[in-house]
Order: C-alpha cells, then sequence, then structure tokens
C-alpha cells in the first residue's frame, strides 16, 4: 500500500498539473473543488497527507483544516495549505488551524514534491496486508481480500514454497515431496502446476531460478521513485 493525498483547490487546472505529477511519483492522489467536499472525501479516504488551498468557495482553507482537526478519525493527518496569499499573518493563521506546512503559490512543482517527500517520511506506513496466509483444514488460500481454494497438488505445492520464503527448491526435491519417489509424473507437470498458482497468486511471488527450480519470495516493499516536474 502506497501514500494517499487528497488535494483540495478550486482552480481544475492546479487539480489537473498536481495530481498528474504526484501520481507520477506513486502516490495514490483524490481531489476536491472546495473545503466542504475536501472534508466529505478526507473522511471517506483517510488520506496520509492534505494539500488545502487557501481562499475557496464554500469552506476556506482555514476552516477546513480547523474541521479536519477537530474530527476524531483524521487529527493524524498532514495538512500543508497551498497559497498565493504569503503575507505573514496568512501563514500564521494556517498555522493557528493546526497546518504542518505552508507552500506559497505559484507552485513549484520540484519544491512541491520535496516538501511531500519529507512530510511523509514522517509517516509509518502500515506492514503489507496482501501477504499470503495458508488454511490448512479448508485447502485455501487467502492474499488480501481474496481467497483461492486450490486443488490438493498445487495446494502443497504453494505450502512447500511458502514453508521457507527465498529458499531455492528444486524440481528433485518438489517431485520427491510432493509426488513421491514411486510416483512418476511428467517433465512438465511442476510447471504446469506453477503457471497455475501464479495466474492465481501473481507472477511476482513465486521466481524461476532457469535450471534448477522455485522459490517463493515475501511480499515487495513500497518504493517512490524520484522524478522531475516544472512549475505552474
Amino acid at each position: 500500500m502506497g501514500y494517499r493525498i487528497l488535494l483540495i483547490d478550486d482552480e481544475q487546472d492546479i487539480l489537473e498539473f498536481v495530481k498528474y505529477n504526484l501520481e507520477r511519483d506513486g502516490y495514490e492522489v483524490f481531489t476536491a473543488s472546495d473545503g466542504a467536499e475536501g472534508l466529505q472525501k478526507a473522511l471517506a479516504v483517510k488520506p496520509h497527507l492534505i494539500l488545502l488551498d487557501m481562499m475557496m468557495p464554500v469552506l476556506d482553507g482555514i476552516e477546513t483544516c480547523k474541521a479536519i482537526r477537530n474530527s476524531p478519525s483524521l487529527q493524524n493527518v498532514m495538512v500543508v495549505f497551498l497559497s498565493a496569499v504569503g503575507s505573514e499573518e496568512s501563514q500564521l493563521g494556517g498555522y493557528g488551524a493546526g497546518a504542518d506546512d505552508y507552500i506559497n503559490k505559484p507552485i513549484k512543482m520540484n519544491i512541491l514534491r520535496s516538501r511531500v517527500q519529507a512530510i511523509l517520511k514522517r509517516i509509518e506506513l502500515p506492514a503489507p496486508t496482501d501477504d499470503i496466509s495458508i488454511d490448512t483444514e479448508h485447502y485455501e488460500v487467502r492474499r488480501g481480500s481474496e481467497t483461492f481454494v486450490l486443488p490438493r497438488k498445487e495446494f502443497a505445492l504453494l505450502q512447500l514454497l511458502c514453508s521457507q520464503p527465498g529458499k531455492l527448491f528444486t524440481r528433485e526435491e518438489i517431485y520427491s515431496r510432493i509426488w513421491g519417489d514411486k510416483v512418476v509424473v511428467g517433465d512438465r507437470t511442476i510447471d504446469v502446476h506453477i503457471r497455475k498458482l501464479r495466474q492465481k497468486i501473481g507472477d511476482e511471488r513465486i521466481v524461476t531460478v532457469k535450471g534448477m527450480g522455485y522459490k517463493f519470495e515475501p511480499a515487495p516493499a513500497y518504493k517512490n521513485d524520484d522524478k522531475q516536474q516544472n512549475t505552474i
């Protein structure tokens, strides 16, 4: 799971520009065009960071920020003001409402990206929830919210690979432990079962070591690649 960012601004071009650039950095970005809509969306998506315009219709930035801070489910959300008003009084008003940072418009995207990265480093993401668990009683495999009922041989093969994540199991060892030494099976039997497992649980989890065998890799860590952009 990655970081979720909510952008609240009444200027459509800013919404589109900032959303496009932050999504290229790997963030999940939501948008709203006024404070009231932004507050409803914040309660729905629970973002890690809110980028909030100061001057907006319906509910301005200061009132929106205060409402965010008064909401028990949003009290830990980071809030950064984006404002064309750069006076000391305006900035103090933003911090007084509960903001964590204040960025002046026009937005320089490289500066915004840098500040976003710095702020999100303070937030620890929860452990991945898509890791695989095995129910030996019901021959079920769960990955995140999905549940798979596997045939016995597929189940036994996955259970073997998952028993020691990262360990290479040779083809000979797999044949011996899953089918037994006295059972004759075709050379492609393992490959067929591996292909079916990959279709169900994801290609990235079962790794082929060419000429040797297979191994099961733990869930990949979240990555946030760095990219360049410009100004609006």
